[in-house]
């Protein structure tokens, strides 16, 4: 599913300050198709990662100050309860049509501003930024360019972006790793499995 969305029925660093930011999506990164468990039932879930620069706040490195960066894990799906529809109604303004739920192109929303609420919370120890809500501009806000190059990876694999997955920081690497998509690429005993599970299940 990767790039379009549709209505289908750790380390140590500091994390971007809390509050609500000027944001600019500088990343969306398509993670697969990945196997689950939610209330003690199983799921599949398409998920992506978007990746936003807050301009308007920087920390120091050695090479100079840099934005932070914040990002958000969504199902790829723009079901009636799913989050990332609904962050993107509050981010565009308006509701989808029936046309945009059927196949919404998210690489629309690279580059594009937005304002997100962060939240500080406290997880094994470390204070974890986390992207409670996305919100539009409002308008005749000046937003200046991204530093960072707004980048998309999407999962082909018919053409796989080799050099786009090699630029993925290590972890998302390895959650990319986990997804099906991967597997079926790398590993040559999946596809018999996934065969084999489908005539099990009388697919």
């Amino acid at each position: 599913m990767g790039r379009y969305a549709s209505d289908t029925g750790g380390g140590d660093f500091t994390p971007a300050p809390a509050g609500t930011h000027i944001a600019i999506c500088v990343g969306i990164t398509d993670l697969g198709t990945h196997h689950g468990e939610y209330k003690g039932e199983p799921n599949v879930r398409n998920q992506v990662l978007v990746t936003w620069e807050l301009p308007d706040e920087s920390f120091d490195t050695p090479d100079g100050p840099k934005p932070y960066i914040a990002s958000k894990f969504y199902t790829n799906s723009l079901s009636e309860k799913a989050n990332l529809r609904a962050d993107l109604i509050a981010w565009r303004g308006r509701d989808f049509t029936s046309e945009e739920l059927r196949k919404f192109d998210l690489q629309a929303i690279l580059g594009k501003p937005c304002m997100i609420n962060i939240v500080h919370e406290e997880s094994g120890g470390k204070t974890r930024a986390k992207v409670k809500a996305v919100m539009a501009v409002a308008k005749g806000t000046k937003v200046e360019p991204p530093v960072n190059t707004p980048r998309a990876f999407w999962i082909d694999v018919d053409n796989w972006d080799a050099e786009g997955f090699e630029a993925l920081p290590k972890g998302i690497k390895s959650l990319i790793e986990k997804s099906d998509e991967w597997r079926s690429l790398h590993d040559p005993s999946f596809g018999k499995k996934a065969r084999a599970m489908e005539t099990a299940g009388g697919g």
